[in-house]
């Protein structure tokens, strides 16, 4: 293990300064943490954001399952998923996916499958959820990992923008439109996996929205949802695959247009657009964003319209049992 990363309290992060400062850490000042330390070849670096420790370098185990986590956490987890998760080891399927809240890019979905042998090489090959990871480079590097250590049994459905807009307007809301990417997903890793039992993923809908899209011989299946799923393996594994293709896709179309296509929906988003709309013409977010987000209508708001008021959003979900 290289690289291990925990939230943290404001009270942990003190005392793993102090404990770091009695074990002879040097300390540099780094962008985004409250503290950065390193000793021989091992950094330890507290992020504000969270907050949350990343320790990395020569000795990371030793260090989270003697320093780490009786003096500071106060549990043993490292080394000891099975007791804590046994239903993490048994054969699953994990769904997850990225791009969900970008104005610009696809939505991706992936799937990975693991057993009890696959699931101990992820986490010892640091394996975590996506939001976790700070860095493109590593998220790249873990999918590499994930699609050695999986032996091929990987499922990722890319829906492009004008794809997705086109679907978005047939199926009328988001968790449909997810509800449908994710069974494509798992029907596809059936293909290759045909006897795995269950699938897990994060709490977006009711399950009967994935049970509803599933072919046939999909049915069979069990669809388990719940809070926080991406703590399970193998959607941790999924999330890296999916935001991959996520990055990928951004950094291709980018490159195609000569512009960075930026995530989120931040002030840099939005005159990204403005530039693309003031030379290609509104059509264009089409082809590059989710024309339903309200930037869509904030850019061009004579091609699409302002999406419905929360109110009334929140009324049209009850009547359509969304």
């Amino acid at each position: 293990m290289n690289s291990y990363t925990h939230p943290l309290s404001p009270e942990q992060a003190r005392k793993l300064r102090a404990l770091l400062e009695t074990l002879g850490f040097e300390f540099s000042a780094k962008p985004y943490t409250i503290f950065f330390a390193q000793k021989n070849s091992l950094t330890v670096a507290a992020y504000e954001k969270g907050p949350k420790v990343l320790v990395q370098g020569r000795g990371v185990e030793e260090f989270v399952q003697f320093e780490l986590e009786p003096k500071i956490l106060g549990e043993a987890k490292l080394g000891y998923e099975e007791v804590h998760s046994p239903e993490m080891f048994e054969s699953h399927f994990g769904v997850d996916e990225s791009g969900k809240g970008d104005f610009f890019g696809p939505l991706v979905i992936s799937g990975v499958y693991v057993d009890r042998g696959i699931a101990r090489k992820l986490l010892d090959g640091g394996v975590v959820d996506s939001k976790r990871v700070t860095s493109d480079n590593r998220i790249r590097a873990l999918a590499e990992t994930i699609r050695k250590t999986s032996q091929g049994l990987t499922e990722t459905v890319l829906i492009g923008p004008a794809k997705y807009n086109d679907l978005y307007e047939k199926f009328g809301n988001l968790n449909k439109l997810l509800g449908w990417g994710h069974a494509r997903v798992i029907e596809n890793l059936l293909a290759k996996k045909p006897g795995c039992p269950r699938s897990l993923s994060d709490q977006f809908a009711d399950a009967r929205v994935i049970e509803q899209s599933l072919f046939r011989h999909g049915r069979k299946i069990t669809i388990e949802q719940r809070p926080r799923a991406e703590s399970d393996i193998a959607v941790a594994a999924a999330s890296i695959i999916a935001r991959e293709g996520f990055i990928n896709w951004l950094e291709r179309k980018g490159k195609e247009l000569g512009l960075r296509l930026e995530r989120g929906v931040s002030a840099s988003v939005k005159e990204t657009a403005k530039k693309l709309v003031e030379t290609n013409g509104a059509d264009v977010l089409r082809e590059v964003a989710k024309v339903h987000f309200r930037t869509a209508h904030e850019i061009a708001p004579n091609d699409y319209a302002a999406p419905p008021a929360r109110e009334q959003w929140i009324k049209g979900r009850h009547q359509r049992g969304v």
